[in-house]
């Protein structure tokens, strides 16, 4: 069956060397916004630039799930919601979704990112103290239903369906 895998966690957790490995085992088209975000943009956040960006590769994320070709999804995706939203998306077009979370700890991460920076600046955006702090504060981690694989929540209130949501989260998934 094809499958969408979906990176989680914190910068530095792992999840694009992860991302690479499962790309090669399952003939997965793997994308992963900072491969596009320096060489377009220089920076993370390009005001605004990222979630245009993300929003397109889900987009080419489920065109290729339709086509039968697994996709690796290296995102990071914080927000329990952002990750419902996927899992719903993709088990609507009839792919399998799996979830890959890297948790990590305060010093790997802090040693993962500072030798990534030393060895390959050219590979990876500048991640200052404030950026780990706020990373950290507000990623949700997984729970046990959702690493499970129970399926996706409800969308929040006020939202029809995971469909508008993402269009919404996403501006140019629509």
């Amino acid at each position: 069956m094809t499958t969408l895998f979906l990176m989680v966690g914190l910068p530095g957790a792992g999840k694009t060397t992860r991302a690479r490995q499962l790309a090669t085992e399952h003939r997965a088209l793997r994308l992963t916004p900072d491969d596009w975000m320096i060489p377009l943009f220089g920076q993370a956040e390009a005001d605004g630039k990222r979630d245009v960006l993300e929003g397109r590769m889900l987009w080419l994320a489920l065109e290729a799930v339709k086509l039968s070709t697994n996709v690796v999804l290296d995102y990071g995706c914080w927000s329990q919601a952002e990750r419902s939203a996927i899992r719903w998306l993709v088990e609507a077009e009839g792919a399998c979704f799996r979830m890959v979370y890297l948790p990590v700890d305060d010093a790997t991460q802090r040693a993962r990112i500072a030798h990534r920076w030393a060895t390959a600046p050219e590979e990876t955006l500048p991640m200052s103290e404030g950026d780990i702090l706020h990373g950290r504060a507000h990623f949700q981690e997984p729970d046990a239903a959702e690493l499970e694989g129970h399926g996706a929540a409800a969308p929040p209130p006020g939202w029809a369906g995971w469909r508008e949501w993402a269009a919404d989260r996403w501006p140019s998934f629509a």
